[in-house]
């Protein structure tokens, strides 16, 4: 599925979000872009991102893989996110764009939301600082490697320095209870066991927060 295959941790058909719908509606520096699948999303079996919205999506619902961080300087977007195409990294939009492409040529859905009551240039720069860390295969709170939603709850802070959100218990779990085959064999392969309920953060849960404000408008 092409590097779309590379983005675990993370989960769209519609294409909103980063121009200009309403004079507000632009994407600004520090918004976060989600990308989406539809649960029952017919691509090649056995992927992460079929795993990731297995374990964090609902049926009927867009299931959120990915989330990135938007930095804007004049008219130009760049993403920082972590990925395992990348490791921790600032690449231009249309890198990101390339990345998503599915195998038919088509987007995902990207959705553009704003975290409020925070520095969001801020944010942007500390998350320059994690650049060239590597992608966290094993979703572990307590190393120096990162997945994405991670990095981004490492760099948005309150004015007292406290991360905005929060960890949660970790799932890994289909919706009906089992594991899907493929994180027994990705953390099998790693010699560990899968860390379902160790604290941690995921793009579906992250988008769901009261912190966020919805943003329309256009990728590019």
């Amino acid at each position: 599925m092409k590097r779309l295959v590379a983005y675990v941790l993370m989960a769209m058909i519609l294409l909103p979000a980063l121009g200009c719908a309403k004079k507000d509606g632009r994407v600004q520096n520090g918004d976060l872009i989600f990308v989406g699948l539809p649960l029952g999303y017919d691509a090649e079996t056995g992927t992460v991102d079929e795993a990731i919205a297995a374990a964090t999506g609902q049926e009927g619902v867009l299931n959120l893989i990915h989330v990135a961080i938007a930095e804007v300087q004049a008219d130009s977007i760049w993403i920082i996110d972590a990925t395992i195409a990348h490791g921790v990294d600032r690449h231009p939009l249309d890198t990101f764009l390339r990345d998503f492409t599915l195998p038919d040529g088509s987007y995902p859905e990207f959705i553009v939301k704003r975290v409020k009551g925070v520095d969001a240039d801020a944010a942007v720069e500390r998350a320059k600082t994690y650049c060239g860390r590597a992608y966290d295969v094993r979703f572990l709170p307590d190393n120096e490697d990162l997945y994405c939603s991670e990095l981004v709850q490492k760099c948005y802070l309150d004015a007292d320095g406290q991360q905005v959100f929060d960890s949660e218990p970790m799932n890994f779990k289909a919706p009906d209870g089992t594991m899907p085959p493929y994180w027994d064999w990705l953390f099998g392969l790693l010699g560990m066991d899968v860390p379902q309920g160790l604290p941690g953060t995921n793009p579906q849960r992250m988008a769901e927060s009261g912190l966020l404000q919805f943003i329309t408008g256009k990728l590019k």
